[in-house]
Parts: C-alpha cells; sequence; structure tokens
C-alpha cells in the first residue's frame, strides 16, 4: 500500500475521537507503518515514507503538530518559519543526524523527492469544543520566508535609524536587507573571544488572526469538534485531483464508510486564495 498525507489523514479520521482526550498530541496513536521518522524536539515531528513509482502518490510529506490550550489560537513557531515547503537536504545535513538516520533506516532514498511538502497538524481547545485541522503549510505562508525576514530585519532598522536621526542610501539598506534574509544567518551560535557564554538568535512566528485556521470569527466553516484536512485549490481541475487522491487514500485505508460521510468544500483564504477543506465530525 502507498503513504502519504491523505493515507495519513484517513488514519486520523479512523482515531479521531482520541483528538478529544487531554493528552498531548505526541502521544497520538499515529500509524508508526507511514513514518519515516518521528522527531526528538526538532523539525519535522513526523515524515511520512517516501513511495516507488506510485501513480497517486509521491508520500514524503513533513508533519509539524501544534497543541494549543489557549482557546482556538495557533502555537508559536519556534525557530522554525512555517512554510509549505522545505528542502529536504537541508534537514538531513552533518554527520551524526538523527532524521536523516531514521528515514534511511526506513528504507527511503532521502534525495529521490529533494522537495517536501510540509503540514501542520494543529489542535485548538474552547471549553469542550476542539477543533483539529491538518492543513498545508502555504495556510501560514503567504510571502516567502526571505521577504518576511528581511523586511521584518528592515522595520526594526528603520526604527532605530529614526531614533539616532540617522539614514542610509536606498543601495545599502537593500544590500544590507539582502544579507539579512536567511534564517541561517540568526540561528547559527556565536563564539565571542573572553565572554563566557555563546549568543543565538531565536526567530519565533505567530500566526496572525487572517491566517488562523482555527478562529471562529474569520473561518466560521472551520467547526467546533471537527476533524479538517486543509489544501491549496486554485482552480476546478486541482480541486478534482485532491478529490481523487482523498477518495483513493481511503479506499486503500478500507474505510470508505468514512469518506462518504465527510464534508467537502471551498474555503477562501484572507491572504493566500482557496483551499479544499474536506471536513468530519470528531464524533
Amino acid at each position: 500500500m502507498a503513504y502519504s498525507i491523505y493515507h495519513f489523514f484517513a488514519d486520523l479520521c479512523e482515531k479521531r475521537q482520541e483528538f478529544l482526550s487531554e493528552k498531548e498530541l505526541e502521544s497520538f496513536p499515529f500509524d508508526e507503518q507511514m513514518l519515516s521518522c518521528v522527531g526528538d524536539g526538532k523539525f519535522p515531528d513526523l515524515a511520512i515514507k517516501l513511495n516507488n513509482d506510485d501513480a497517486h502518490f509521491t508520500g514524503g510529506e513533513l508533519i509539524e503538530l501544534k497543541d494549543s490550550k489557549k482557546g482556538y489560537s495557533v502555537a508559536s513557531f519556534n525557530s522554525t518559519i512555517p512554510t509549505g515547503e522545505k528542502d529536504i537536504r537541508k534537514l538531513t545535513e552533518g554527520k551524526t543526524n538523527t532524521i536523516r538516520t531514521q528515514m534511511e533506516e526506513a528504507g527511503n532514498n532521502i534525495l529521490s523527492l529533494p522537495i517536501r511538502h510540509v503540514f501542520y497538524l494543529v489542535r485548538g481547545r474552547k471549553r469542550s469544543d476542539v477543533k483539529i485541522c491538518l492543513t498545508h503549510g502555504k495556510f501560514f505562508e503567504t510571502v516567502p520566508v526571505s521577504t518576511l525576514i528581511s523586511e521584518s530585519f528592515g522595520q526594526a532598522l528603520e526604527e532605530r535609524l529614526e531614533e539616532l536621526g540617522e539614514s542610509l542610501s536606498p543601495s545599502l539598506k537593500h544590500k544590507l536587507l539582502d544579507l539579512f534574509s536567511e534564517q541561517q544567518t540568526f540561528s547559527r551560535t556565536r563564539n565571542v573571544d573572553d565572554a563566557s557564554v555563546r549568543l543565538r538568535f531565536r526567530i519565533m512566528t505567530e500566526v496572525k488572526a487572517g491566517a488562523n485556521i482555527l478562529n471562529p470569527n474569520q473561518y466560521p466553516q472551520i467547526g467546533g469538534n471537527t476533524l479538517n484536512f486543509a489544501v491549496p485549490c486554485h482552480g476546478e481541475t486541482e480541486q478534482d485531483q485532491q478529490h481523487h487522491r482523498m477518495k483513493i487514500a481511503f479506499q486503500e485505508m478500507e474505510c470508505e464508510n468514512l469518506f462518504s460521510q465527510m464534508e467537502v468544500f471551498s474555503l477562501q483564504h484572507h491572504f493566500n486564495g482557496k483551499f479544499l477543506i474536506f471536513q468530519t465530525n470528531l464524533s
């Protein structure tokens, strides 16, 4: 059988009542046969195994777990900025890399699919209601990461220059912002002579209301006590393809009855076009 984020979602649907427990998402009984690695506090928390020559599914998707106990907020992203895709080569570098080791032990030819889709399994609670969304990272990445970093740094630079009554030429400013557009620039640990500590800057990312898929004021279609799958979908052809993939996955997981009970609809993102939603009740 093939493995993919669609099969992963089908498995979640079969076990959906488990989401109602107070346990951490990390304790959810995920199907380990589907997984090529389980994270140890670093991105990703989970990764789907790759498929060999499957007509419908490549597999290999990366999954980050985001569990919030503070209502319908999305837990902040520490160190890793949310994106729709990741280069697996950057995640498997180094002589002792547990992600690479696990994926190789799972029999995956890692570099056969260098660019991986990223999904976030998000859970929020509000009193007795629970919302769970397995959403593509494009729900949170509406501008390139390099643009997000450089423009944020540019705002800090402008504020400081204004405080000092200084200014920079447009060309120098552009060069500085270009230099500080990569997260690795901040994430490396720095050593300073004679200092007794090392310094590393961390980037924390918080989701705006307009991109919070759990927020009932922004996205009322995502109801309480539902499990949802959200994927970008900008046309009828793409919508038909996504629907077909999901249907096949549920058939292969032998739970077609759950697929027939699911509601499928289009959701307009406030910043990033349309998303196709597959929704089922938790009970």
